[in-house]
């Protein structure tokens, strides 16, 4: 009997454990879809801005190479480096749906391509990007897909070989807003090299755009959004 009671009790000690660590790794994750990062900017919003850039580094980073471009046009940046589909379906309504745009582009997948929050499969990465746009529509915001930029390699992940997942999501993206009547953006055409990667004049370390590349994202971004909100 007391060994019952011992093994009992070693049970509920390594039960307590287990719940302590999932707690601690909870609470250690934080602000896990950094809902924090654009709060404060997005109460100082008080005329919507005519559309949202959702999306992650590459999206983050074209406010620093480029801030009149989002200025000049009332453009908001929502950008979070780093971030996957799924961090981005979770802020979606306090970063784009709040904010009333009249337009979302979405840019978004290649941090799930890498791996960045765990392996994940093409299909679930498309479903959530469908998912914002059926969020955007709902909410009579229109959205507008864009292709996955090229990618050879990953700095940070080196030898994953992306260019072929790139190239499929992409695909299934265009099927998307085809049957939908969306605009569907297409940066990886007019960007990719022989390797059906960025070449290093468009983006340095292989991902992250130059302003050069930014440009060129510019140009054909605009084109799209006059076609598709008359603007």
């Amino acid at each position: 009997m007391k060994r019952i009671g011992k093994i009992l009790g070693l049970g509920l000690a390594m039960g307590g454990l287990l719940m302590a660590t999932s707690v601690s790794a909870q609470t250690e994750k934080g602000d896990w879809a950094q809902f924090g990062r654009y709060a404060d900017a997005n109460k100082r919003v008080t005329t919507p801005a005519k559309v949202v850039f959702m999306g992650n580094s590459i999206t983050d980073g074209w406010w620093p190479k480029d801030s009149t471009f989002f200025i000049n046009n009332n453009f908001l940046d929502r950008g979070i480096s780093g971030q996957t589909t799924s961090e981005m379906l979770v802020r979606f309504r306090q970063d784009v749906i709040n904010l009333k745009p009249k337009a979302v582009v979405i840019l978004a997948g290649i941090n799930d391509i890498a791996h960045n929050n765990g392996v994940i499969s093409l299909e679930n990465v498309f479903g959530n990007i469908v998912s914002m746009a059926e969020l955007a529509r709902y909410n009579k915001i229109t959205p507008i897909i864009c292709s996955v930029l090229p990618a050879y390699d990953f700095p940070w992940r080196r030898g994953m070989n992306p260019a072929p997942k790139v190239i499929e999501l992409n695909k299934m993206l265009k099927a998307y807003a085809d049957k939908e009547g969306l605009t569907y953006v297409d940066y990886h055409s007019a960007m990719k090299d022989e390797r059906d990667g960025l070449p290093k004049n468009l983006a340095s370390d292989e991902v992250h755009p130059t302003l050069e590349g930014y440009k060129i994202m510019e140009k054909i971004v605009l084109e799209a959004i006059h076609k598709t909100i008359g603007e």
